[in-house]
């Protein structure tokens, strides 16, 4: 009796063995689109188990792929006729509409549709059903009797994928809106779903509908996650001094973190919009109790002031720093504070040795190796800016050792072959470059790569290195903020070394500089030297998007921005910068969804 219990269990296994192998086949001809043969092996699993809803309805697609459209129909008609499927109904419905029987196939859909009215929780499923065969009207009808049926239940996302596919844009957002009222923990993922169809352009017809939609809500049901959807719909469109506002009236709702505050004042400040963070950052400093918090929009804010000081507001910075200093203390907790007026005092006031004694100093504080190592790499950096690169070689090294495989210690690797770049030590630099290569931060892998590019690409060009010495002399005033000797040198190396390799590098390098000193038709210029004369180099893509930038944002030109950002998008889609490319072309060119 028990050696037959065996035997069963064995024939149980090898059978479910076999027939997940078949399966598997069958699955593998399908995907091929060799559908007579998965046919075969579909048919012969439909006879073991000829209640499987899988092999059926695998079997009806193979037949209309086959256009055996007789063949559907006979083995669906069979199955509804010992159970009235509503998937099964709907596959017939389709089948129907395939041979073009219009009137057949809606009442058919009618009838699964009218199926739900006694058995509600079957709405999802045959509206999945519909969904496979791109059926989105009957889809949306269903759902929609579902939101009266099963209010419970909320098919208000559903919807709204629907509407996203279909293009109606306003009802889409409709439905998303309606489920974020059902439920508001939800936001983010709608933030993520709509990303999509709104743009920079506030006068988008999209970003309107949305705009509107929000600002009706707020007015007839003011909660907390309106104003949170409002303030990143202004984001969106860069109008940080209207997110702020959104961001105020939710602080006063729930005043516990001052943390959306400090991210929209940061966002605002890296794109620029340098009153907004100094008023956010104000405001700040006006509710806040916290010092570390306090201490941290202090610092903002200077670093906003330094920009574009004069001699007499750089002195007033400076007495702004010293008084911080003294009011928060020399501590590890306020290193963040020493750093920032170590890099002012080096790098904007000049004063290099107050710098470096003032920075010492903080070394002698109980600090940890990482607080440690980024006192060091920035003493190093001002080693660098008074191109003392033996002394600033040893710091960065010493952070290597001390921190192995961390992030600052890959940054540490990178200036030391920036350095040894500078020095004209190319090989040396070439080496560390290598190794950087596989960074774990793609920043500094990216910057490692461009920098190994410049150099193997011109190391060879004469035996002296004159133009590549140049170059990174160049490069080397820049970092210490000698703009116009960095412009000056570029011209030599256009001068001496015209057609060279390095041309190109030194055309964009300058262009930069230009874009930084606002000569914008100086810049421009370069940049279309590039494209009439390099079109075929390394730095195409970066001269189209920056050209383009150029145009969009400062010199007027939308139109020809337009035609260089659609260059990239046709040109160039393997390029870091296709994705922006492809969002200014549509917002230039008008388009409803971004």
């Amino acid at each position: 009796m028990q050696q037959r219990f065996f035997i069963i269990i064995i024939l149980v296994f090898s059978y479910s063995g076999f027939a997940q192998n078949s399966e598997a086949q069958a699955d593998s001809y399908y995907k091929k689109a060799e559908f007579k043969k998965a046919e075969l092996i579909y048919k012969n699993l439909l006879r073991e188990k000829p209640h499987s809803y899988n092999y059926i309805l695998k079997l009806v697609d193979i037949y209309q792929q086959l256009e055996q459209y007789d063949d559907a129909e006979a083995l669906l008609k069979q199955r509804l006729s010992i159970n009235r499927s509503p998937e099964f109904t709907v596959a017939l419905g389709y089948n129907f509409q395939l041979k073009d029987s219009i009137a057949t196939a809606n009442k058919l859909y009618d009838e699964a549709i009218a199926f739900v009215d006694h058995k509600p929780n079957f709405i999802y499923i045959i509206a999945k059903k519909f969904e496979d065969y791109s059926l989105s009207e009957q889809a949306i009808r269903l759902y929609e009797k579902g939101k009266v049926l099963s209010p419970e239940k909320n098919f208000s996302i559903q919807l709204a994928r629907i509407y996203g596919d279909q293009g109606d844009i306003e009802k889409m957002f409709l439905n998303y809106i309606d489920y974020i009222a059902y439920k508001p923990n939800y936001l983010n993922n709608i933030k993520r779903f709509i990303s999509d169809f709104v743009s920079e352009d506030k006068d988008n017809i999209n970003n309107t509908y949305l705009r509107r939609l929000l600002l009706k809500k707020i007015q007839q049901n003011p909660e907390t996650y309106w104003y949170d959807m409002l303030s990143w719909l202004y984001v969106q469109e860069k109008a940080y001094n209207k997110s702020f506002i959104q961001e105020k009236a939710l602080y006063k709702r729930n005043p516990e973190s001052l943390d959306r505050l400090i991210e929209l004042a940061v966002t605002a400040q890296q794109d620029d919009d340098d009153d907004t963070a100094k008023s956010i950052f104000n405001y700040i400093l006006e509710v806040t109790q916290d010092r570390s918090t306090a201490l941290t929009a202090h610092q903002y804010i200077l670093e906003i002031d330094t920009k574009n000081a004069d001699a007499k507001t750089l002195q007033q910075i400076d007495e702004k720093y010293n008084s911080l200093l003294n009011e928060f203390g020399k501590s590890k907790l306020t290193l963040s504070l020493q750093l920032a007026y170590g890099k002012f005092l080096a790098f904007n006031q000049k004063d290099t040795e107050t710098a470096t004694t003032f920075l010492k100093q903080s070394l002698s504080l109980q600090l940890s190796k990482f607080q440690e190592a980024n006192v060091k790499l920035l003493l190093a950096d001002i080693l660098v800016l008074q191109e003392k690169f033996n002394e600033a070689l040893i710091f960065y090294s010493q952070i290597q050792a001390n921190l192995k495989n961390s992030i600052i210690a890959q940054e540490a690797r990178f200036k030391v072959a920036k350095t040894s770049y500078y020095k004209g030590d190319f090989e040396w630099a070439e080496s560390q470059l290598n190794i950087l290569k596989s960074s774990t931060s793609q920043l500094i892998a990216n910057d490692a790569l461009d920098l190994k590019l410049l150099i193997s690409d011109n190391k060879h060009e004469d035996s002296t290195q004159t133009a590549l010495k140049h170059y990174a002399k160049a490069d080397l005033f820049a970092f210490q903020n000698k703009t116009e000797e960095a412009i000056s040198l570029l011209d030599r190396i256009l001068e001496e070394h015209k057609g060279e390799s390095i041309t190109d590098q030194a055309l964009f390098q300058q262009a930069k500089l230009y874009e930084k000193r606002k000569q914008y038709v100086k810049a421009e210029a370069n940049y279309q030297d590039i494209i009439k004369d390099y079109s075929e180099d390394i730095l195409i893509d970066d001269t189209l998007y920056y050209l383009a930038e150029l145009y969009n944002n400062y010199l007027a030109k939308p139109e020809e921005a337009k035609l260089l950002y659609e260059k990239i998008i046709f040109d160039h889609q393997d390029s870091i910068y296709f994705i922006e490319a492809r969002k200014k072309f549509r917002m230039l060119r008008g388009d409803s969804i971004n």
